[in-house]
């Protein structure tokens, strides 16, 4: 089939049809379906993999291994949650596997002192501005995989609890919890900056 009938194919597919019906249909085979599927949900689950693993190539490649894992465990979905939240568990339980292979825990203390920079608009405050973000990102890599996740998927992505718990596989509690010492770890790191 050619590229342009595929295409043709796909949004006849995908047209104004629901997740749902469009992962059982994905189930029995029907790969325009899951190409749908693929299209609306990569885009936000690519960028929520870059913000918790921190690097494109790598969020990538963990998006691109969750469809594939999705596509075979099709048919163990159910639809008991929404289906870009079913993806964004596989995301997040893959992204988490990459953190945790990936560094050693170190403990917070070892992150050293941060000064509060000067507060002018010039070439300096630029580069002081990104020296903010680089120790964002360091205090991101502090925190444990999982309240990195919780805290991401909270903060950056402005999810409901209801829905990191489904995503993440733990109770709107222990979800809650791990945003509250994600927070309370990353206003100590990043107490110079406020």
């Amino acid at each position: 089939m050619r590229d342009d009938a595929v295409d043709a194919s796909a949004s006849a597919v995908g047209g104004d049809v629901d997740d749902s019906l469009l992962a059982v249909r994905a189930a029995e085979g029907d790969e325009d379906a899951f190409a749908v599927l693929v299209q609306r949900h990569a885009p936000a689950l690519l960028r929520l993999a870059t913000r918790l693993i921190g690097e494109r190539s790598e969020a990538e490649d963990a998006v691109q291994d969750a469809f594939i894992s999705a596509w075979r465990r099709l048919p163990e979905f159910h639809g008991r949650s929404a289906f870009s939240t079913w993806m964004y568990r596989i995301v997040t339980n893959r992204c988490l596997n990459i953190l945790r292979s990936r560094r050693p825990s170190s403990p917070l203390e070892a992150a050293g002192e941060i000064h509060a920079p000067e507060h002018t608009a010039s070439p300096a405050r630029i580069a002081e501005a990104r020296g903010a973000v680089r120790e964002l990102r360091a205090a991101l890599d502090d925190l444990s995989p999982e309240q990195r996740a919780c805290w991401v998927l909270r903060e950056w992505d402005g999810q409901s609890y209801e829905f990191i718990a489904d995503a993440v596989g733990i109770s709107q509690e222990a979800v809650r919890a791990r945003v509250f010492r994600a927070r309370r770890s990353l206003t100590q790191a990043l107490g110079a900056w406020r």
